[in-house]
């Protein structure tokens, strides 16, 4: 099982950038997926995380600018980036909760995009 992202790059404040994350190999279903971030100097945190059914979470400081969706029969998770500041400068990695098809339950990561937004 693997996760790949795709999308950051860099980006003036106030633009939009869409981040994608496909899950592939021996999946036989997916539960939360999530994005986090983390900047030089700081501990990784949760962006947003969006369940199996549907439901989803943000950080407080992402809300209203930030949207994370998915499409299950792709195993794929987005987020949608609007109204980018400065401070969301940093790696963001995909998250997800996975049972591959020979019943192993795990965590799992993406390698990370730079998403870098200048003044």
């Amino acid at each position: 099982v693997q996760l790949v992202e795709s999308g950051g790059g860099l980006v003036q404040a106030g633009g939009s950038l869409r981040l994608s994350c496909a899950a592939s190999g021996s999946i036989s279903s997916i539960n939360d997926m999530g994005w986090y971030r983390q900047a030089p100097g700081k501990q990784r945190e949760l962006v947003a995380a969006i369940s199996r059914g549907g439901t989803t979470n943000y950080a407080e400081s992402v809300k209203g600018r930030f949207t994370i969706s998915r499409d299950s029969a792709k195993n794929t998770v987005y987020l949608q980036m609007s109204g980018l500041k400065p401070e969301d400068t940093a790696v963001y990695f995909c998250n997800a909760g996975i049972l591959s098809t020979f019943l192993l339950r795990g965590d799992y990561w993406g390698q990370g995009t730079q998403v870098t937004v200048s003044s």
